[in-house]
C-alpha cells in the first residue's frame, strides 16, 4: 500500500507566488551517470546538458478539488536534470528528473515522502528581500543566491552556451513531465504538470553558492540561465505508470 501512495495517487493543485530558476549547462558526458537507464538527456547542440535548481514559493498546495483554506504554504527547492522519455507510445516526452529536493517544513517532508519518490529533506531558509537586492540562503544546505533587482536589461550569464535569451528560455522549465524510474519493476511513473500565467523574466544573478551541486564533482558546469516566475496558477495530473521494455 506504501508504495502505491508514493506513485502520487491523485491530481494536486497549488498556486506559485514565485518561482526562481537557475539552469546550470554541463557536458553531457558528466551528467549520463546520474540519470537512470529508461532516460536520455536533453541535451543542446548535443554538446550540453543541464540541471536546474528551482526555488518555488507555493501556496494553498492540496489534492485538486480541495478548497483553498485547506492548503498549505511551502518553499520548495528541487535540483533536476533536463530528460526526455520516449513512452508506449512513440511520443518523445521532455521533462525532469529529481535528484534532490528539499523545503522548509517538516510537514512537507512528512507528506511529500508519502506521496512522492522525491526523497524530501527539511532544511533551514532565509529570504531576504531588499530594494535592490535578493538573497536566498541556507545553513544547514550551504546555499547562497544574491540577486540584483535594479537591471532591466539583463545579459546572458558569462559563457552561457545560448545566443540569447529566446533560446535560454527552453530550458527554463518547469516542463511538462516529471519523471521516476523503478528499476527492480522496470517501471516508469510519469507525472504531468499544467501551468498557466507563464511569463519568466530574467534576471542577473551577483552570487551563488550550492552545497549539493558542489557534492556532485562536475568539472565544467556553467550558469546557462536564471529566470523568475511570479503568480503561477498550477497543478500536477494524477501520476501514470508503464513498463519501460
Amino acid at each position: 500500500m506504501l508504495s502505491f501512495l508514493k506513485n502520487h495517487p491523485f491530481a494536486v493543485d497549488a498556486f506559485f507566488e514565485n518561482s526562481l530558476v537557475l539552469t546550470f549547462a554541463v557536458p553531457k558526458a558528466e551528467l549520463e551517470p546520474l540519470i537512470p537507464e529508461c532516460l536520455t538527456l536533453d541535451t543542446f547542440k548535443d554538446k550540453w546538458a543541464f540541471i536546474a535548481i528551482a526555488m518555488v514559493q507555493t501556496k494553498n498546495l492540496r489534492p485538486k478539488g480541495f478548497p483553498e483554506f485547506m492548503g498549505n504554504d511551502f518553499f520548495l527547492i528541487g535540483y533536476r536534470v533536463f530528460v526526455r522519455y520516449t513512452n508506449k507510445a512513440g511520443k518523445n516526452l521532455r521533462g525532469l528528473y529529481i535528484l534532490k529536493s528539499e523545503t522548509n517544513k517538516k510537514k512537507m517532508e512528512f507528506m511529500g515522502n508519502i506521496f512522492t519518490h522525491y526523497n524530501y529533506t527539511t532544511t533551514d531558509i532565509s529570504l531576504i528581500d531588499r530594494e535592490n537586492t535578493k538573497e536566498i540562503t541556507s545553513i544547514n544546505s550551504n546555499f547562497e543566491i544574491v540577486i540584483d533587482k535594479t537591471e532591466h536589461e539583463v545579459p546572458l550569464p558569462e559563457n552561457s552556451p545560448f545566443a540569447d535569451w529566446k533560446e535560454a528560455r527552453k530550458f527554463a522549465g518547469p516542463l511538462p513531465f516529471t519523471f521516476t524510474y523503478n528499476k527492480k519493476n522496470k517501471e516508469v511513473l510519469i507525472i504531468e504538470g499544467v501551468r498557466q500565467n507563464w511569463q519568466p523574466a530574467s534576471i542577473k544573478i551577483v552570487k551563488y553558492n550550492f552545497g549539493f551541486l558542489n557534492s556532485l564533482n562536475l568539472e565544467d558546469s556553467i550558469l546557462a540561465n536564471a529566470f523568475d516566475i511570479q503568480n503561477i496558477p498550477y497543478y500536477w495530473k494524477r501520476g501514470k505508470i508503464e513498463k519501460w521494455k
